[in-house]
């Protein structure tokens, strides 16, 4: 369909707002961390677990919303999510115990992913395949002003209020979003009476999106990769506030300038994109991505960082990432019309249960550790796991082309003879 110019700028701020949820009830408490930890009696490893079970609420909710959003049309599972989430904001702010804050993170986590995966199943809906990598690259640029505000806001107000004023502000986030979504978002998808809701239909029709080639193969190559970027938030806290002794305040700027690199280089992946393929820009990013993690991590092990190197060389780690994801999410989510919720949703899933699975390594490790050694140490495997599979992937997807091919010739010849 038509869309104005007007039109189009609105819908990709209220989508890019939805997918932004997430990431930004992620970053805007990560500077309260030593305050959350000192009022709650713990350590800040043991608050940073409230960010992997935010990430395990994200990775079950998506797989939850794929098949409601396609059964029930787009609107009315946001509408559930958002209000969860919004209760479950306030139920952080009011917690008492560290085991009471990582159990509502995870119902606050379930209800904002809906907003995650329904942003990508619109995307899809509304815009044009050959469109799909552009339009992302505009919602990174929406996302990734989460990490420019969120942790600045989210250091000032931990310094100069309380940290439960931060989970405040997300709860009044949470009402804005499901004002936006009532008033102005359309509906792009009418209810689909057809998909059922047995669990055995719904694990074939999951079972039918993983098995395509090309989704799973630039899913788990982005999903890997991007990995890395959750071990530097769940890592980040611990290495530049308590190694290299940084202020709270100091903590959001430095968040907001690494995050810089993400947004800029995801807005250069929409001109590139007039003269590359988006496969051709994701080998590229993920070799650059592994190269830069490499050095990050020897560089730590043999301590020739300060906090200027370290700073940077997460600026350049994020740069990669914002011209790999992108243009990963458009070519994996390209096979499928119909059932783009469900893939949206696999997609969602994978992405962050291999988040909660590295930022859940990192707290760990940093236990022990105290060093910026497992922080660097899995930003630079991932980066490196993300580039073979997308090497091994692309064989099966050449391999899955050539078959198909040879198929729909001896039909050709079938239908002759």
């Amino acid at each position: 369909m038509q869309i104005t110019k007007r039109r189009y700028f609105f819908l990709v701020l209220i989508l890019g707002t939805l997918s932004a949820i997430g990431p930004f009830s992620i970053d805007m408490y990560l500077p309260g961390f030593p305050s959350i930890a000192a009022h709650l009696h713990t350590t800040v490893s043991q608050v940073a677990l409230s960010l992997s079970s935010f990430f395990i609420g994200i990775s079950a909710g998506q797989l939850l919303y794929g098949p409601l959003l396609d059964r029930f049309g787009r609107k009315k599972p946001l509408y559930f999510g958002i209000s969860l989430y919004i209760l479950a904001s306030l139920g952080c702010a009011a917690a008492g115990s560290v085991d009471a804050l990582i159990a509502l993170r995870f119902l606050q986590a379930l209800g904002g992913c809906a907003g995650m995966v329904a942003a990508r199943a619109m995307v899809r809906d509304i815009f044009p395949v050959s469109e799909n990598a552009k339009v992302f690259s505009l919602l990174m640029l929406v996302i990734a002003v989460s990490p420019l505000i969120a942790p600045t806001l989210g250091g000032y107000i931990a310094a100069n209020l309380d940290w439960h004023y931060i989970f405040f502000v997300l709860t009044g986030i949470g009402v804005f979003i499901l004002a936006g979504v009532h008033f102005v978002l359309p509906e792009s998808r009418k209810p689909d009476q057809s998909v059922s809701l047995k669990p055995r239909s719904i694990v074939q029709s999951f079972y039918s999106v993983f098995t395509e080639p090309q989704f799973y193969t630039y899913v788990f190559t982005s999903s890997i990769a991007s990995a890395g970027l959750y071990a530097y938030i769940a890592g980040s806290p611990a290495v530049f506030i308590q190694i290299y002794k940084a202020t709270a305040e100091q903590y959001g700027w430095i968040f907001a300038f690494a995050a810089m690199g993400l947004i800029g280089s995801s807005q250069l992946n929409s001109v590139l994109l007039k003269k590359y393929r988006s496969e051709q820009i994701v080998v590229g990013a993920l070799l650059c991505q592994s190269l830069i993690g490499l050095v990050y991590f020897l560089g730590m092990m043999q301590g020739w960082w300060n906090l200027y190197a370290a700073v940077g060389g997460v600026f350049l780690f994020l740069c990669c990432q914002g011209f790999q994801f992108p243009n990963a999410s458009a070519l994996a989510l390209a096979p499928f019309e119909k059932k783009a919720g469900s893939a949206s949703a696999l997609m969602g899933s994978i992405q962050m249960s291999l988040g909660a699975l590295a930022s859940a390594i990192v707290s760990f490790l940093s236990d022990s550790s105290h060093t910026a050694l497992p922080m660097s140490g899995v930003m630079a495997a991932c980066a490196c796991g993300g580039f073979c599979m997308l090497m091994i992937g692309t064989k099966f997807i050449r391999y899955n082309a050539s078959k198909q091919k040879v198929e729909e010739e001896a039909a050709e010849m079938m239908e002759t003879v």
